[in-house]
């Protein structure tokens, strides 16, 4: 490989620095969004259908209470262990994982945990979390998953997951996105051929999204992003 390619061969950790640069970058907006998914008025669930079972609707409360009172103030230490007599996530899973709330809490507790750099632990409840068909939470946790995967250094994972993200949610921005952070670990492992067939895939099928949109600065228009990839690996 020239000096010149091996230059612009990503190292393991820029492209790690990468994956997770965009649940970085706008964490605290996932995190709210994540939460406003499934709160709605008076409490209520819209992601949990068990509302008949006593259990379910304990549960469904006390995760309620964590997520209003510590998870949209990012209070990610009070929502994991809870506070005086109020229940964190780890005792709400402890008591109630095999409910719909319980199973919630997981994916709660994943990303307290990413965002406290706990990300062994993260790995675990996010492993622990089944989407149930929910493709909006079902691709966030994938993506959480992923990042989790990349921090930890375990890059094959990490690429797997990112992929399983894109196909589990249908919102182009979001598909491009995830793949694009596929493609960045492909090329940290030098999987130059890989990456660039993902980079073309994104300029194909989701021409819609930032990432395959040029940009404007003053009267001088860039070429899109994924365009300089593309051409990067292509010469």
């Amino acid at each position: 490989m020239s000096a010149k390619n091996n230059k612009q061969t990503l190292d393991v950790n820029d492209s790690i620095a990468k994956s997770e640069a965009f649940i970085t970058k706008y964490k605290k907006k996932i995190i709210i969004a994540a939460a406003a998914i499934v709160i709605v008025v008076g409490g209520i669930f819209a992601y949990i259908y068990g509302y008949s079972k006593p259990r379910e609707e304990k549960a469904q409360e006390l995760l309620g209470i964590v997520m209003q009172n510590y998870i949209m103030k990012q209070d990610f230490e009070h929502a994991l262990k809870g506070e005086g007599k109020t229940l964190g996530l780890q005792a709400i899973i402890d008591k109630y994982a095999s409910t719909d709330a319980g199973n919630l809490a997981y994916y709660q507790a994943g990303l307290c945990n990413y965002q406290l750099g706990k990300t062994k632990e993260a790995i675990k409840c996010l492993e622990e979390f089944s989407p149930k068909g929910d493709n909006t939470v079902s691709a966030q946790a994938l993506f959480a998953l992923a990042n989790c995967y990349a921090s930890d250094k375990q890059i094959d994972k990490a690429i797997d997951t990112f992929k399983k993200a894109a196909k589990a949610t249908d919102v182009p921005a979001l598909c491009a996105e995830y793949l694009f952070q596929a493609g960045v670990l492909l090329e940290s492992q030098k999987k130059n051929n890989e990456a660039l067939e993902i980079y073309q895939q994104i300029k194909a099928d989701y021409p819609t999204a930032p990432l395959c949109s040029r940009q404007q600065q003053g009267n001088v228009v860039m070429d899109a992003m994924i365009d300089k990839y593309i051409d990067k690996l292509s010469k």
